[in-house]
């Protein structure tokens, strides 16, 4: 094929000169064929989103949520129960106190006193168990392996107080004590339980962003 004249100003010019390849840009595929994948590490899946970009923290097991309801619920009720005391042991006392104003100091006076102080310590001793029930509540959501442990601890000893307080109602035919030490019983028994399954454990083993 002739381009004319290269003497002449006016003649076809030849065509520019075709650069080899490997230099410049990289020559697109040909029709037809699937582009070669990079090389490098996959991407891994990124939990999912809410709107806006943030990232959505994983859930905890119903199990263990169920669990959190019910250490509430007996932090509520232990609470309640160690206020009741005090109410009761400062009743005991201001009727010792009258008895011995009244009488002077007499046996039944020193038995209402040493009756308020015990009840005064049983109050202490629930109120202080309604602070390990809400505070253990309140940390399964961020706590690690410590608070899984004591949970289950703790649940076990309530299951056992519950058994104890089902024979003990059993013998004496008490209809409400028996209700009391079968709900005790199933909530120490779902505290321990949702500590120990797989889904718990994973949870308080899971990565803090």
């Amino acid at each position: 094929m002739s381009f004319g004249d290269p003497n002449n100003p006016y003649g076809q010019a030849p065509p520019p000169p075709q650069a080899p390849p490997g230099y410049g840009y990289p020559a697109a595929p040909p029709q037809g064929v699937p582009p070669q994948q990079a090389y490098g590490y996959p991407q891994q899946p990124g939990y999912p989103a809410y709107p806006g970009g943030m990232v959505m923290p994983p859930q905890m097991p119903g199990l263990m949520q169920t669990a959190r309801v019910f250490l509430f619920i007996v932090g509520a009720v232990q609470v309640l129960i160690g206020i009741l005391f005090l109410f009761i042991a400062a009743a005991a006392n201001d009727v010792s106190n009258k008895s011995d104003d009244t009488f002077g100091d007499t046996p039944f006076g020193d038995i209402g006193h040493a009756a308020a102080g015990i009840m005064v310590v049983v109050a202490l001793l629930f109120l202080g168990l309604s602070a390990l029930s809400i505070t253990l509540g309140v940390r399964l959501s961020k706590g690690r392996q410590g608070v899984r442990i004591t949970t289950m601890v703790y649940g076990i000893l309530g299951a056992v107080v519950g058994v104890l307080a089902l024979v003990g109602s059993a013998n004496n035919d008490s209809s409400g004590g028996l209700i009391w030490a079968i709900l005790w019983i199933s909530f120490g028994g779902i505290m321990a339980a949702a500590m120990m399954t797989r889904d718990g454990s994973a949870w308080f083993n899971r990565p803090r962003y």
